[in-house]
């Protein structure tokens, strides 16, 4: 095709109609323009292929001898201020203006920094402000104070707790494993009477209370006339510790249930007293009305907020109960669970002074074991709390005879160790589900 002048070609066809591959703009002598605008800092308003009309006052500026590199290959303008990103733009667009880049002489104008993207190393590495040294140390110092009232509270908790060598060697088993023990012992507080009344002591309460690493929390009780051998001479087991020594009751406890028993707790005889009188009374239940003289025990069939005195007896009363021990032992572990909701209640919580109140009477009440520190006592509490709810497990052993008579002991029960090995294997393993366990709690069922 052959070009004609004035734009047209030889058909006489204007430019605007030749096809776009077959036009050829005129070589103007003019840099070409780099195919990415904005590596060129070059607006679209100022594209060289519409030239801007000038103004009819305006004057012509004189264009550069040779046509200025585009301004993204131009040395940069040393930034005059690192910590404002204007003044740096400013010196930018200053630049583009005195070097004459532009097109028909118009000057760039100056463009705004883009903030999502750092103009150079200074725009990524800010100075940190004052505030946050502040912030910080301030939250240091919370932190501290926290430590120190909880090493505090931990020093003390652990200061008041009576330890004794408990425990035995026995091996690890799954699990933890807490032997709770309710002694009768008495003591100088006039409560139930006084040692030269009775001397002596019986754990006459006697729970193992298993949390497994997986599964539901379980409370189950023993009967204090449990028939056990100890070195070949047959006794009732509550009469163990006293008559052989507190390391051999754990240990005839283990050879019951086959686990390792991981701490001790002893209950004094007026512990329970002090933590339920502290709390403020505990809400108790029991449908039969009751006058007993051994215990103290004054019932009237219902519920009632039972004061320490009152929930003591509860505990104690067995003669006037048509269970006799095994009534007594499910009367335990309804007071055990009162305590320990009302304990981890909001309302007792939220009240610092009333829980150092109970936290005081409980440590003061307790014997453990000296593997026993204030992180145990509270995963002892979680695991009650746990286990005397809605998910947990509950009840009794299994026995074979719940009066055997045996020469110079006495009416013992006679328990049924197969059974009861394989209870706490699922027990300890966590695979037992939820509900109430035991002959006594069979035998209720089918009734």
């Amino acid at each position: 095709m052959v070009k004609q002048s004035g734009g047209f070609d030889a058909q006489g066809t204007p430019p605007s109609f030749i096809p776009s591959g077959a036009r050829k703009r005129p070589d103007t002598g003019r840099v070409p323009v780099p195919s990415n605008p904005s590596n060129s800092q070059i607006p679209p308003a100022f594209s060289p292929t519409k030239p801007r009309k000038r103004a009819a006052n305006r004057q012509p500026v004189r264009q550069p001898a040779a046509p200025a590199a585009p301004a993204s290959l131009q040395p940069r303008v040393p930034r005059q201020s690192t910590g404002s990103s204007r003044v740096a733009s400013v010196a930018r667009s200053s630049s583009s203006r005195n070097s004459g880049h532009g097109y028909g002489g118009s000057a760039m104008p100056p463009q705004r920094p883009n903030r999502s993207q750092p103009s150079d190393f200074n725009d990524v590495v800010a100075k940190p402000h004052k505030k946050h040294h502040w912030i910080l140390t301030t939250l240091l110092a919370v932190i501290l104070v926290i430590v120190l009232a909880l090493f505090g509270c931990w020093n003390w908790a652990n200061s008041q707790l009576d330890k004794t060598d408990w425990l035995t060697g026995k091996a690890d088993t799954d699990g933890t494993s807490w032997l709770v023990l309710g002694s009768d012992e008495r003591d100088d507080s006039g409560i139930g009477g006084s040692a030269d009344d009775t001397p002596g002591f019986r754990t006459d309460t006697m729970l193992v209370l298993t949390k497994p690493k997986h599964g539901s929390s379980s409370l189950i009780s023993i009967p204090r006339d449990s028939l056990v051998k100890v070195d070949g001479n047959s006794m009732k087991l509550n009469a163990v510790a006293e008559t052989q020594s507190k390391k051999t009751l754990p240990g005839e406890v283990e050879g019951i249930t086959g686990q390792k028993i991981d701490h001790v707790a002893e209950i004094k005889f007026n512990g329970l007293t002090k933590v339920v009188d502290a709390l403020g009374g505990v809400k108790l239940c029991y449908d039969s009305t009751v006058k007993d003289d051994y215990s103290g025990l004054n019932w009237q069939a219902g519920c009632h907020v039972a004061d320490g005195g009152t929930a003591l007896a509860f505990s104690r009363m067995r003669y006037s109960d048509p269970k006799g021990d095994f009534g007594r032992a499910e009367r335990q572990r309804e007071v055990i669970g009162a305590i320990m909701s009302k304990a981890s209640s909001s309302d007792t919580l939220k009240n610092p002074a009333k829980t150092q109140k109970v936290a005081k009477a409980a440590l003061s009440s307790i014997e453990v074991d000296k593997q026993t520190n204030p992180l145990t006592l509270v995963s002892m509490a979680l695991a009650f709390k746990s286990a005397t709810g809605k998910q947990g497990i509950t009840g009794s052993l299994y026995w074979t005879d719940p009066d055997h008579y045996v020469e110079d002991v006495g009416s013992t029960v006679l328990l049924d160790d197969t059974k009861n090995l394989e209870l706490f294997s699922q027990l300890a393993s966590g695979t037992h589900k939820p509900g109430t366990v035991g002959t006594l709690a069979e035998t209720v069922a089918q009734n």
